[in-house]
C-alpha cells in the first residue's frame, strides 16, 4: 500500500515538472515573439531611435523632439504621419563591469546597411527606453543582453496635439 502510494506521489510530481517545464518555455516563447507598444513609451522608444538613425528627415526627427518634450505647438498641422524602422537594437552592459554600456542600432534601406554605435549616457537611454517598451533582457557570465528587431514605429503628430493618449505605436520582434 505505502509502494502505491509512492509511485502515486512521483507520477504527480512528473507531472507537475513537466507542466512547469511546459510554461516556462512557453513563457520564453512569448518574450521571442512580437510585441506591440503604444503611447508615451511608443514616443519615447521612437524619440530615442529617431536622433540616431540615417533614415528620418531632420524635420520629422525635430518634431519627435518638439512632440517627446511636452511641445504640441508646432507652428503648422504636419498632415502625415512619421516612421521610425530599425532593424535591430541590441545593447549589452554588465552586472561585473559596472561600467560598460554598449548599443548598436543598425537601419538599412535600399541596399545600403548603417550601423551606429553608443556607449555610456546615450547607450543607457536607449537600453533603458527599449525595456519599458517590452524588449527582453537575458543574460549569461556576466553580461546583460537587450535585443529588439524588426522595429516599425508610427508617430502621428496631429493625433499627438489632440493629447488624448494616441498617435504613437511601435512594433517589434524581442529577443534573438
Amino acid at each position: 500500500m505505502m509502494s502505491n502510494t509512492i509511485a502515486l506521489g512521483q507520477d504527480k510530481m512528473v507531472r507537475l515538472i513537466l507542466i512547469a517545464a511546459v510554461l516556462i518555455g512557453g513563457s520564453r516563447a512569448a518574450l521571442a515573439g512580437p510585441v506591440t507598444a503604444s503611447g508615451p513609451t511608443a514616443l519615447a522608444l521612437a524619440a530615442v531611435v529617431a536622433q540616431r538613425s540615417p533614415l528620418v528627415r531632420a524635420l520629422d526627427n525635430r518634431v519627435i523632439v518638439r512632440l517627446f518634450r511636452g511641445n504640441t505647438n508646432l507652428g503648422f498641422t504636419p498632415n502625415t504621419k512619421i516612421s521610425v524602422v530599425a532593424d535591430s537594437v541590441v545593447c549589452t552592459s554588465s552586472n561585473v563591469d559596472i561600467t560598460m554600456r554598449n548599443c548598436k542600432l543598425t537601419f538599412s534601406a535600399r541596399n545600403r546597411t548603417w550601423e551606429r554605435s553608443f556607449r555610456g549616457f546615450q547607450a543607457n537611454e536607449i537600453s533603458a527606453t527599449a525595456l519599458a517598451a517590452g524588449a527582453s533582457s537575458e543574460g549569461a557570465a556576466g553580461s546583460i543582453n537587450e535585443t529588439l528587431s524588426k522595429l516599425d514605429c508610427t508617430i502621428d503628430p496631429k493625433e499627438i496635439m489632440n493629447k488624448a493618449g494616441g498617435g504613437a505605436e511601435c512594433t517589434f520582434q524581442s529577443g534573438k
